[in-house]
C-alpha cells in the first residue's frame, strides 16, 4: 500500500474568499496546500469591472499571512451591461483569467446575473477571439424545471446553443454534478474544459436529506443521485485532461447555513487534498491524482504548472480535522465527509 505521494503543488480553479473579516479567516485554509485559486467574484457588490477585480486583488494579498505564497487569479462578474473594451484590457494586463457566467438567481449573489444572453453577445465572441476563458455556472433557474435536473437542461437549452454560436470561445463548465455534465465535456475539444469539487466526489443527494435535513451538505448545484457521483469520480480519477479541480469551497457562517431558509456551500479548503486522496485511493488511482489537482487545470488556462511540490503520507489512524474554523466571534463548519481518512499533507 502506498504510504507517501509526492504532486506537483495543487491549485483551486474554483474558490470562494469572500471579503472583509470571512476572508481572512479562510484563506490561510487554501494558501496552506494550494498555490493558486481563481477567485469567484460574486461579492455584494459584485466584481464587475478592472477596477473592482485589482482592488479585491489588493485585498486578498493584504490578508494573506506572512510566508504564505498565493497567487489569487482574478475573475470579472458578467453583467448585460458589461463593457467589452474593459474586459479586454483587463485580460491583456495578466489582471484577469476569466470571466463569469451565472444566470440570473441560480445561486449565492447571482441575482446581477445574466437574463438575456442576446445582451453578452459583443463579451463572449470579443472572449473568443482573444482566448479568455468564460467560467459557467451551469444551471437554468427557470421554476417548472426541477432543481435535480436544471444541469441537463441547462447543457440542452443554454450551453450547447452558446458553443455552436460562439466558435472558439473556451468555456468551463464549472462543479459539475451529472452524468450528463460529464458526456458533454467529453464531447467537445480543446475549448471545453470542466471542473469537479471535493464535495460532489463524496456526497449524494442522500446525504442532504436521509435521516434528518444536513445544512453543511447543502450547496448549488445541489448532489444529485448515486449515479452521477460515480460517474464524476470516474471522470475525475480518468486523468484525462479537461477535467480539473475546482473545490467551489464556498464559506458561510453557521448561523446562515442552520437556518430557516440555509445557504448554500461546501467548505472544503481545509482538508480538500486529503479528501481527494482518499477518494483516488478508493478509485485505485492514485498516480492520477496529480493531473487532476495540479496539471490539467494550468494546462487549460495557459499557465504554467507550479514547480513547487506538497508531499501526501498514509497515516496508521484518521486524520482529526478542526470541526470549525472561527471567524470573528461566528464559526464555520468544515465540511465532514462522515469516513475515516488516513491521508494528510505533511509537506
Amino acid at each position: 500500500m502506498t504510504s507517501t505521494l509526492t504532486l506537483t503543488r495543487p491549485d483551486d480553479w474554483h474558490l470562494h474568499l469572500r471579503d472583509g473579516e470571512m476572508m481572512a479567516a479562510v484563506l490561510p485554509e487554501t494558501a496552506r496546500h494550494f498555490a493558486r485559486a481563481i477567485i469567484m467574484p460574486n461579492l455584494v457588490p459584485p466584481v464587475v469591472t478592472a477596477a473592482d477585480a485589482l482592488a479585491y486583488r489588493e485585498r486578498i494579498l493584504k490578508a494573506l499571512p506572512e510566508g504564505m505564497a498565493f497567487e489569487p487569479l482574478m475573475t470579472l462578474y458578467l453583467t448585460e451591461g458589461t463593457d467589452p473594451a474593459d474586459v479586454r484590457a483587463a485580460a491583456a494586463s495578466g489582471l484577469v483569467k476569466a470571466v463569469k457566467l451565472y444566470p440570473a438567481g441560480a445561486t449565492t449573489n447571482s441575482h446581477g446575473g445574466v437574463r438575456d444572453f442576446a445582451k453578452v453577445r459583443a463579451v463572449l465572441e470579443m472572449m473568443a477571439e482573444i482566448g479568455l476563458p468564460l467560467c459557467i455556472h451551469g444551471e437554468v433557474t427557470t421554476p417548472e424545471v426541477d432543481i435535480f435536473d436544471r444541469e441537463a437542461v441547462f447543457i440542452d437549452t443554454v450551453l450547447d446553443p452558446l458553443r455552436r454560436s460562439t466558435p472558439g470561445l473556451r468555456v468551463v463548465m464549472e462543479h459539475i454534478t451529472t452524468r450528463q455534465g460529464v458526456d458533454y465535456a467529453r464531447s467537445g475539444g480543446e475549448d471545453l474544459g470542466a471542473t469537479i469539487t471535493t464535495h460532489h466526489l463524496i456526497i449524494n443527494r442522500n446525504h442532504i436529506l436521509v435521516g434528518g435535513i444536513k445544512p453543511h451538505y447543502y450547496c448549488l448545484p445541489v448532489a444529485k443521485r448515486e449515479e452521477h457521483r460515480l460517474a464524476l469520480r470516474e471522470a475525475a480519477s480518468s486523468g484525462e485532461a479537461r477535467f480539473f479541480l475546482g473545490t467551489d469551497s464556498a464559506p458561510h457562517p453557521d448561523r446562515l447555513k442552520e437556518h430557516a431558509c440555509g445557504c448554500a456551500g461546501c467548505f472544503t479548503a481545509t482538508n480538500t487534498m486529503s479528501l481527494l486522496a482518499h477518494v483516488f485511493e478508493e478509485e485505485a488511482a492514485l498516480d492520477r491524482l496529480e493531473a487532476f489537482a495540479s496539471l490539467n487545470g494550468p494546462r487549460f488556462y495557459r499557465l504554467p504548472a507550479n514547480a513547487a511540490r506538497i508531499t501526501l503520507a498514509r497515516r496508521a489512524s484518521p486524520v482529526q480535522f478542526p470541526a470549525k474554523i472561527a471567524v470573528g466571534t461566528q464559526e464555520v463548519t468544515v465540511f465532514d465527509p462522515g469516513v475515516p481518512v488516513f491521508w494528510e499533507v505533511a509537506g
